[in-house]
């Protein structure tokens, strides 16, 4: 606990340049919610991006366009530690020490590693085989007692509970070991044209994903285009994947409940039902989008959030490196 709360932890890669509507939706409209009950370390994970190439320009563009998305999604830069993963040596300090606390064979099962070595076959690293070290390291640091995690995260949590149940073993009381935090509300979010797949900025299908940056135009014809079925009957069901993912996006951006909105379109058509989805999706992201644009054009303030969140961060991963290096030996 930093300061008598309970320590929340999470991060996006920047490895786009906007955030998706299931980022979105799924994840930092709960870390609004959260702000005001926990202690939350919300960090841009610019050293996890690096796995995949990236163009270093794009790289940099992408860490300074998520940060404003924070913002502009309502995360309050006075109440938490908004903070540029590269700009805390501390992690990669305490990644390498973890790996030498970590075995080959549980970085061997994990999954992520098994897929992303599938797509970039081209380019397996040894950072894409220890990415769950550094992971672990980034919530360690900050002694996080929860951390938001969605099923595909499962395992990094309990590969990073088991270093930490490790470490503490042989040096005594270190590590808070995390536990994950499930949102009760949180929306899970799939792809427009693979609702049987989570909504992601790497969907091969350019119509798949919503961007939290997208026009209104280009939103309302993702949406128009996405996948439904044959049934032409707004219903929420079994084997109706397309029409239940797009009454989650609807009741997500209007707060309505899954029957109200069925009743709402009873006896309406496809057309119609996703004409109002696009149109309530537009209307929620324009004032995130306003605060944007008026936040991309003060570069000086955000200069000041990540240089303000990078010293706040600084000092909690320091305390925590300072006992890990008494720990394993180091002189301090």
């Amino acid at each position: 606990m930093i300061n008598g709360r309970k320590v929340i932890l999470s991060g996006i890669q920047p490895s786009s340049s906007s955030i998706t509507l299931g980022n979105y939706l799924g994840a930092l409209i709960n870390w609004v919610k959260l702000q005001n009950e926990y202690d939350c370390c919300f960090s841009i994970v610019d050293l996890h991006a690096i796995t995949v190439r990236q163009a270093p320009q794009e790289l940099r563009a992408n860490c300074l366009s998520l940060l404003a998305q924070y913002l502009a999604c309502g995360i309050d830069a006075q109440k938490n530690i908004i903070f540029i993963q590269s700009h805390v040596p501390a992690h990669a300090e305490l990644a390498w020490i973890l790996n030498c606390y970590t075995q080959m064979g549980e970085l061997a099962r994990m999954t992520q590693f098994k897929d992303k070595s599938k797509k970039h076959h081209d380019n397996i690293n040894a950072g894409l085989f220890t990415y769950p070290v550094l992971m672990a390291a980034d919530i360690l640091l900050y002694q996080a007692d929860l951390v938001p995690v969605g099923s595909d995260q499962k395992q990094h949590l309990e590969i990073t509970r088991d270093i930490a149940e490790r470490f503490n073993s042989i040096y005594g009381d270190v590590f808070t070991i995390p536990d994950g935090y499930i949102p009760k509300n949180a929306a899970r979010i799939m792809s427009l044209q693979d609702p049987l797949s989570k909504m992601s900025k790497s969907d091969p299908n350019p119509n798949g994903c919503i961007a939290l940056l997208d026009s209104p135009e280009v939103i309302i014809k993702k949406i128009k285009r996405a996948v439904t079925d044959s049934d032409a009957h707004v219903c929420y069901g079994e084997e109706k994947y397309g029409v239940n993912n797009l009454l989650n996006i609807y009741c997500a951006v209007t707060s309505k409940s899954i029957e109200d909105a069925v009743f709402e379109f009873e006896g309406k058509g496809y057309g119609d039902f996703k004409r109002a989805v696009g149109e309530a999706v537009v209307e929620a992201l324009s004032p995130i989008q306003q605060r944007y644009c008026d936040l991309m054009n003060n570069r000086d303030y955000l200069e000041s959030v990540y240089k303000a969140g990078a010293q706040k961060a600084g000092a909690v991963a320091d305390r925590t490196m300072n006992k890990v290096k008494k720990k394993v030996g180091f002189i301090v």
